[in-house]
């Protein structure tokens, strides 16, 4: 092992420009790093819901929630099941054990619901199947007020949601207080009974009509070709234009009957802004992106798109998570400034101005390692990491100081530079290594936590590795060149010499300052 020592001395400007690669990579990998406040923890649950308008809630137990469960119940790695029914539907949590394949267990369960769609009530809701993530929550929500018609602010609002979409970090954004529309058909009763017309024949028309039937294909000499009969429902005009009764003289339309206009459905809550009507959009961002720039795109997007809104239209930033990040990564930051002063005014004061900061650039190339190696490994910069980092401040310059110490004895001995950081790293190669690998080994129990709890925690301990193991790297590697490009020999100190050379004779009572004793 101490061979590496040796080969990083004679290979000098190779390591200077290793020390350069780790410092912009490193400097890079911080800029990049996706920041998030809380670490994305993968949470074993699967959640099934089947709506049902107007169901009982023993009615949804009996035809929708039995065989739903009945069906999972194949599903592997399920570790609790628990289902409800209520008056409008079901639905069913499934709790995984810890270490099950999310994403098999997802598919799994997709298939079983799948398979018991055709046992499900005709008129019931699709089945809507989705894994719990703590990044479903909005990163941030646009609210668009303003006193104008709801139908203007609802376009205003669609299109700004999808130049929203563009963004590749945007995973969804969500329309939030806007009523879906619809087409309201008013019937005459007056014409409705002169002309013979239920109001059942009515609903027929338009419900039997608003659906594409695909005819097959037709196979021609050169080749073939769709069709299809188009009977899908696309404007006005296409409702009033069905044919409600017809004969061989004539034929009665929706038009000559009723009355057809363009409207919402009933609103069932309300959103307001300072007292006017409002519909927002919540964003939510792809697992692994950066909330801060993702926000300042959105951000920009905003204010872009904002310039061609009439006047009376305002945007307003809510439960903007960039804020908290920005403040809560702020304060780790100064507080771990702080830590490296401190750190530092103590090396410096025990050390002397020059061997102090030989052990201080320790501080800086192991944090900067660590962010190019965590970057690598697909982790984000939130809370856990700087408090792990905010920790190892005072421990990652243990081995650096041993190194540092032990080459001043060895140059005021009247050994080069050069030779002695060389020497120090040799000899301290294993103290170093050991005294490493002891405190990584205080925080390994802790991968061994199990469940969502431990997931959670892990990002603490494989911080603290990580950093302590690049710190090993600096003081063992990358000393030795730096001291032998910029190391000096200390100050003569003839009283600290001869407490060493005593150290070294094993006079005691020297050591001591005792005398007289036979």
């Amino acid at each position: 092992m101490t061979k590496i020592v040796e080969w990083a001395v004679k290979n000098t400007r190779l390591i200077g420009a290793l020390i350069l690669v780790v410092i912009f990579a490193g400097g890079y990998a911080l800029y990049a790093i996706p920041k998030e406040s809380e670490p994305n923890v993968p949470i074993p649950y699967i959640w099934v819901q089947v709506s049902y308008s107007g169901v009982s809630p023993e009615d949804s137990e009996r035809l929708i929630l039995k065989p739903l469960e009945t069906s999972l119940r194949s599903v592997e790695g399920i570790k609790h099941t628990r289902g409800w029914a209520y008056q409008g539907g079901s639905y069913i949590v499934m709790e995984f054990m810890a270490d099950t394949p999310m994403q098999k267990a997802l598919e799994d369960v997709r298939a079983q619901v799948d398979s018991v769609r055709s046992r499900l009530p005709r008129d019931a809701d699709p089945p809507v199947v989705r894994e719990f993530s703590n990044s479903d929550n909005p990163v941030i929500t646009v609210a668009l007020s303003g006193d104008m018609p709801e139908r203007s602010l609802l376009r205003i609002t669609r299109a700004l949601r999808d130049e929203i979409r563009m963004i590749p970090a945007v995973l969804e954004a969500n329309i939030e207080g806007a009523r879906e529309e619809q087409l309201e058909i008013t019937i005459d009763p007056a014409k409705l009974e002169s002309y013979g017309i239920t109001q059942n024949e009515i609903y027929s028309a338009v419900s039997n009509n608003n659906q594409l039937i695909a005819a097959g294909t037709i196979e021609t000499g050169h080749g073939s070709f769709q069709v299809k009969v188009p009977g899908v429902i696309a404007t006005a005009q296409d409702v009033l234009d069905l044919p409600i009764r017809a004969t061989k003289d004539s034929s009665i339309t929706l038009k000559d009957v009723a009355q057809v206009r363009r409207t919402f459905v009933d609103p069932y809550s309300f959103a307001r802004m300072n007292g006017k009507p409002t519909m927002a959009i919540d964003v939510t961002k792809r697992v692994g992106a950066n909330i801060i720039d993702t926000n300042q795109k959105i951000k920009e997007i905003v204010a872009k798109a904002q310039k061609a809104w009439p006047p009376g239209v305002h945007a307003t930033f809510m439960f903007d998570q960039s804020t908290f990040i920005n403040d809560q990564l702020g304060s780790l930051f100064d507080s771990i400034l702080l830590a490296i002063l401190l750190v530092m005014i103590i090396v410096v004061a025990a050390l002397g101005v020059r061997s102090g900061l030989m052990v201080g650039v320790a501080i800086p190339t192991s944090f900067l390692m660590g962010f190019m190696v965590l970057n690598g490994i697909g982790f984000t910069l939130n809370f856990m990491i700087m408090f792990a980092m905010l920790l190892a401040v005072g421990v990652l310059v243990d081995g650096a100081i041993i190194v540092v110490e032990y080459a001043d004895r060895k140059m005021t001995e009247g050994h080069p530079p050069k030779q002695a950081f060389a020497e120090a790293a040799l000899r301290m190669f294993w103290p170093v290594v050991s005294a490493t690998a002891t405190m990584i080994g205080a925080f390994v129990p802790m991968l061994l936590w199990p469940g969502i709890i431990g997931s959670y925690m892990s990002f603490f301990p494989i911080t603290l590795i990580v950093v302590l193991s690049s710190s090993m790297v600096v003081a063992l590697i990358f000393l030795p060149v730096l001291g032998g490009w910029f190391g000096r020999p200390p100050p003569r100190d003839e009283e600290h010499e001869r407490s060493i050379e005593a150290s070294e004779t094993g006079d005691w009572r020297e050591i001591s300052g005792i005398t007289g004793w036979y």
